[in-house]
This record gives structure tokens, C-alpha cells and sequence, in this order.
């Protein structure tokens, strides 16, 4: 069946206010159009401004992140009651880099994944490898652990409408990226993985990017696999480039 491509912006820590609003009007007749589902993840300080600027357009807000409690003693958090007052409609959970650097566990992106449901926000869910893992030959039981784990405890109805991002780690930021071959075999794992869990219902429709150094030279080939259904983008999502690959056909 045909699964509409959500191709996301991640773009980390880059971008004051002003410059956001600056780079979303210079992206907005880019992506204008496009036959996919079009997502910009932002930072934190960036999100009010930046609903303001895509206003009029298809264009959707992300955050690049959220905790698992309504509110709280959590200093430095932020909520999805906070994030879905103002209108956010996507977060990315688990990134390899909040992983890495800030400690993510599968077991706290499961906890994110549920609230992020339980307020009407659809979680981008990431995996991904190392390149010691890939090397040791074991990418396809770790993603399928990471997937099993984030899943736990959510409904049919709420896994269907989760996007799964792939992100080989050794691939981010990095210049190199997986080849079409090495993407597609990882997506169509993950997308075994979510049939074995849920049945074939909802493995057919549930959308799974590919993320890891994605360009507007690399785009083209990695939207035409079967089990590939767009990308979340990193550098490349904050230059005009980001229309091309929006525009991939």
C-alpha cells in the first residue's frame, strides 16, 4: 500500500529565534507543494516563533524533545501539556544524541512515547546502531530490542500512527551514509519487527524514515525503497537543500 513520505528537520541546537523565523520564510516556497508530510523539529526557544511563521502553510512544528511528566520539579524539562498548547504536533524521542549525551534509556523513550499519545502528539521514535554494532553483526537484534521496548504497552491504534526513525549512529553528522541497501534492510527489519508485534494492519501503514546524513544527492534513492518512507534530516535541513530533498521526484 502507499504510505504518504514525512521527511522532518532535526535541527539540534542550531538557530536563535530570529534566525528560525529567517530560515523558515526562505524554506516555505521550497517545500511548498510537496507530496510529503513536512516536519520541522526546532528547538525549544525557537517553537512559538516558528508556529508563527508557518501559519497559512502545511507546514507542521516539531520538538526535538519532552518529558514523561505533566509538570513538575524538573527543572530544564519541557512537557507535551506545554508543547500541545501551542500547537506542536511532532516530537523526536530518543535521538542517539539524547541517548549518548543526556542519558536516554529505551525504557524512558517508552515512558516518553506514552505521553506524547496520551496528549495527542505523534512521537518520531529513533534507533539506530553503532558502528561496533554493525561491526559485530548484531544491528538487526539491537533495533529490534530498541523497537520492542519503546513499543511496550502502546495500542494498535496509537502504533500506527508512530513514525520510526532509523538513524545508523556512525552515520550522523558524519558525511557517510548507510547505502540504499544497508537503509532498506534495517527499515524493512524494523517493519518485520512491528508485524510480528502488531500484525501485518498496522506494519503496512506505520511510516519508518531513514536519518543519517541524508541530502538532496542521496534523497532520491533512499525515498524509492519499499520500507523507506522519508527521512529525518540533520545539516541539511537548515539550508535551502532541504527543499530538494522535500522534493525529491
Amino acid at each position: 500500500m502507499s504510505r504518504k513520505k514525512i521527511i522532518a528537520g532535526n535541527w539540534k541546537m542550531n538557530m536563535t529565534p530570529d534566525e528560525a523565523v529567517k530560515l523558515i520564510e526562505e524554506l516555505k516556497p521550497l517545500v511548498k507543494g510537496a507530496d510529503a508530510d513536512v516536519v520541522f523539529c526546532v528547538p525549544a526557544i525557537d517553537i512559538i516563533p516558528a508556529l508563527e511563521a508557518v501559519k497559512g502553510t502545511d507546514i507542521k512544528i516539531g520538538a526535538e524533545n519532552m518529558y514523561f511528566e505533566d509538570k513538575g520539579a524538573y527543572t530544564g524539562e519541557i512537557s507535551a501539556p506545554m508543547l500541545k498548547s501551542v500547537g506542536v504536533e511532532y516530537v523526536i524521542i530518543g535521538h542517539s544524541e539524547r541517548r549518548e549525551y543526556f542519558a536516554e534509556t529505551d525504557e524512558t523513550v517508552n515512558k516518553k512515547v506514552h505521553k506524547a499519545f496520551e496528549h495527542g502528539i505523534t512521537p518520531i521514535v529513533c534507533c539506530g546502531e553503532s558502528l561496533k554494532q554493525r561491526e559485530q553483526g548484531i544491528t538487526i537484534d539491537f533495533i529490534r530490542q530498541q523497537i520492542k521496548i519503546a513499543f511496550q504497552g502502546v495500542s494498535e491504534e496509537n502504533a500506527k500512527k508512530t513514525v520510526i526513525a532509523y538513524e545508523p549512529i556512525w552515520a550522523i553528522g558524519t558525511g557517510k551514509t548507510a547505502t540504499t541497501e544497508q537503509a532498506q534492510e534495517v527499515c524493512k527489519a524494523i517493519r518485520d519487527c512491528i508485524k510480528e508485534l502488531y500484525g501485518s494492519a498496522v506494519s503496512e501503514v506505520i511510516r519508518i524514515q531513514y536519518g543519517g546524513s541524508v541530502g538532496a544527492a542521496n534523497a532520491v534513492e533512499l525515498f524509492a525503497q519499499a520500507d523507506i518512507d522519508g527521512g529525518l534530516v540533520g545539516g541539511a535541513s537548515l539550508k535551502p537543500d532541504f527543499g530538494k530533498i522535500v522534493n525529491y521526484k
